[in-house]
């Protein structure tokens, strides 16, 4: 994978798929849906363990179709895991399931037509029908249609016509709940501003287990050398956003859970900032997997 530039869908799935041939021991490709648009939907399982009791990480990218950043460090992070053998220490007693591309019609769309598309690429169902989309961020069942989201279809923040009305929304969250059992940590990665943000997002209060997934994302942060991450509540250091993905992964039981705003301020960001973004990023994988394979998993 050419890290100096920024990647369309297809160099990515094929990527994917190239990982998935040739190291079958370690990767399954994981198709979990259908966008609106046709495009597969894929899931990378990266694993040495058959045990259904491994504690497990997800991490996810390309929510928002403009933030190219995203895709780009989350399949960087897949590269590492997989090809790299210095990495081999994170999968021991650690599943990952990660998934680059969770809006693949925006992400495509932001390359071919405007790229600082935002949304989905579903059309609008209020009779006018003048603007597509809904902000896949907005449209979890949890928490959903209150502050930071808009029931105007065009706005950039719209939260759609009801909650999970996305096809890839959906998906998403059917495949998580899934793996939901095992799953100890998420990972929603963001661009920009340089922010590891904690639930919740919906209002200015904290979850129960705060203390402790502010004090592991603090020590995440310490392994960074380029660039400096605040560390807080999603409100505190951006604003309210109901019904996003990170609420409702907290709320269906995940212990960690963050929204990451990666590096650097804007959307148009030059590929030359791909690997040093990436790679200081990666830092904190060490910090999350020693944490995740202490945890017991409990198969019910």
């Amino acid at each position: 994978m050419d890290w100096t530039r920024y990647h369309r869908l297809d160099d990515i799935y094929e990527y994917l798929k190239y990982l998935a041939d040739t190291y079958p021991c370690h990767v399954q490709l994981i198709n979990i849906g259908t966008s609106y648009e046709g495009r597969p939907l894929y899931v990378v399982h990266i694993s040495n363990s058959t045990s259904a009791h491994t504690p497990a990480i997800w991490i996810d990218g390309t929510f928002h179709a403009r933030e190219w950043i995203s895709p780009a460090v989350v399949t960087y992070i897949i590269q590492q895991l997989v090809e790299e053998p210095a990495n081999l220490k994170l999968l021991q007693n650690v599943d990952w399931y990660i998934m680059p591309v969770v809006n693949p019609d925006g992400y495509e769309y932001s390359h071919v037509s405007s790229r600082l598309w935002r949304k989905t690429r579903s059309p609008s169902q209020v009779e006018s029908g003048r603007c597509q989309g809904v902000d896949p961020n907005r449209n979890f069942d949890f928490q959903w249609g209150g502050a930071g989201s808009s029931s105007n279809p065009c706005s950039q923040v719209y939260k759609g016509p009801k909650a999970f009305s996305e096809p890839e929304t959906l998906a998403y969250a059917n495949f998580i709940s899934s793996i939901s059992y095992k799953t100890k940590l998420y990972l929603s990665l963001h661009s920009s501003g340089q922010k590891i943000m904690l639930p919740w997002g919906y209002d200015r209060i904290v979850p129960h287990n705060f203390d402790e997934m502010l004090a592991l994302a603090q020590n995440a942060a310490c392994k960074f050398k380029l660039f400096n991450y605040k560390v807080g509540n999603k409100v505190d250091l951006l604003y309210r956003a109901s019904g996003n993905s990170a609420d409702w992964a907290a709320s269906i039981g995940i212990e960690y859970v963050y929204s990451v705003e990666l590096p650097i301020r804007g959307f148009v960001l030059p590929a030359s900032n791909i690997i040093p973004v990436s790679q200081d990023f990666f830092r904190a994988m060490d910090v999350f997997a020693d944490k995740v394979s202490t945890l017991t998993v409990v198969v019910k």
